[in-house]
This record gives C-alpha cells, structure tokens and sequence, in this order.
C-alpha cells in the first residue's frame, strides 16, 4: 500500500482492478485486498462515481473507467517523449529494419512508451505502456547509467534483482560498475540479460545539460544478429538519440520520479 491516505488508498484500488486486465467482481478484489470490507466496498464506490471506475450491475463487475482514458491521454501527450519520438523512431526503424524501443524512467523502472517492430518481427516482453526492469534491460541501464551520483544510487537501491537468465546482473555491486562502463562509452548492451536470445544496444536521451529524457535502443535475436552487428547501429542510433533530445529542448517534462532511499 501507498500509505498516502484516501488518495493513496484509492490508487492502490485502481492499480488492484488494473492489474487484472479484465472486469473483476468485489469478492475477487475482498480475497487480494489488504483492506477491510468495508473500506474496499467505499473506495470502490467512490472511484466509480469519480468515473475513474466503472461498474457493470449485470455482470456485478468492476473495470476501468473513461475518465482514465481521457487522464492517460493528456499525460502520455504530455509527459510523454513518444509524440516527440514518433517520426524518428519511423525513420530509424524504416531504415533498419529492426526492433526499436523508446523507454523512460518511472520509479527506477523502464516504461516503454513506444515500440517499432522489425520487418519480421520477433516475441519479447516489451510493448507500449509496459513496465520493465531497469537493471537488465540495455534502456534501463542506459538511463540509470547517466543519472546524478545520487539519483543513481537510489535508483539502484530500488532494483530488485531477480536473475532473468544466467546473465541477469544479481548484486548492486556488479551493477554499479557496469553502469560506470556504461557511462564511460557511451551506450549499454542487454546480453541476454532479460529473456534468454533477446540483445539490443541502447543509448540515452539527453537534454544539453545531461538531464536523462529517455533512452532509445535496437534489438534483435541472437539467432538473427549479433551484439558487434548491433554496436555497428550505435552512430545512427546516436543520431536519432540526439534529435529526438533537440525537439524535446522546449518541452517540460517531469523530474524523473526516484524515491531516495538514503543510501
């Protein structure tokens, strides 16, 4: 739980019904609940006179409302790099012809904001509005890697460190330092290290004054490319990086949303 209140209580309410990804009845949501009865039952009726919640009475479920929509529009428009991005992930993809991520950070995680599929394209868990982690994937370190001192630190704190594949970094030790190679060239390499076959390079979006917007990265298959292959794309990727930072320089977005830890 949020610990944030009626605000946060009814946040971790929305993200319960969101989770499941279909129309979910009140007993299913009691049986996963961390609150009482009638707690869940006064959020769940609020939410949905709010609109942010809709209820079928036939089915005597519960699912996401309009409202939602019309709020994660505006922030994806606003918050987002992905209108930005568009026309030179297009590009960059077309040129290519292989996978394209852009991802952002949201509480030392990846968000990928959008995706371009490569000509024939491949089965992997990023997509559009899909949450990752940061320590194994080439755009969540690329990212972490060229945050502040302390903005990383805390951002690597955060990481939970399951071990993916047998080449998932598992220590914040072990992390750190790649993160400082990372920096020190430039891009990242996910070797494997988030599904089994899957490799991708990965550079940041920068504003001029090293802020991290994002980061942009391509991917393929081991059975189809190679890291050397796809480290062969970073001059290009590079550029594109660059320009999606230069019509970013008028927008405002967000600080990057870390919660230090102290450490």
């Amino acid at each position: 739980m949020t610990g944030d209140g009626t605000v946060g209580k009814a946040l971790d309410v929305l993200e319960q019904v969101a989770a499941f990804g279909r129309p979910v009845r009140f007993a299913t949501l009691l049986s996963q609940s961390a609150f009482p009865k009638a707690t869940l039952y006064r959020l769940l009726q609020t939410l949905t006179s709010q609109n942010l919640l809709e209820y079928d009475a036939e089915t005597q479920t519960y699912s996401l409302g309009i409202r939602l929509v019309r709020l994660a529009h505006n922030a994806w428009t606003q918050s987002s790099l992905a209108p930005i991005a568009r026309p030179h992930l297009d590009r960059l993809s077309a040129e290519l012809k292989v996978t394209v991520h852009l991802a952002q950070l949201d509480n030392a995680q990846v968000l990928y904001v959008d995706k371009r599929n490569a000509a024939e394209p491949i089965e992997m868990f990023s997509a559009a509005g899909k949450v990752g982690p940061a320590y194994c994937t080439g755009v969540g370190k690329a990212m972490l890697a060229f945050l502040p001192d302390a903005a990383q630190r805390s951002a690597v704190a955060q990481q939970s460190f399951h071990r993916f594949t047998e080449h998932t970094y598992t220590t914040a030790q072990a992390l750190t330092k790649e993160l400082a190679a990372i920096r020190a060239r430039g891009y990242a390499f996910d070797r494997e290290e988030h599904e089994p076959g899957i490799i991708c390079v990965a550079l940041p979006i920068l504003t001029q004054n090293t802020r991290v917007l994002g980061a942009i990265s391509v991917t393929g298959s081991t059975q189809a490319i190679s890291l050397d292959q796809l480290q062969e794309l970073t001059p290009k990727l590079a550029q594109t990086a660059a320009a999606i930072a230069a019509d970013a320089q008028e927008w405002r977005f967000p600080d990057i949303n870390l919660q230090h830890t102290g450490t």
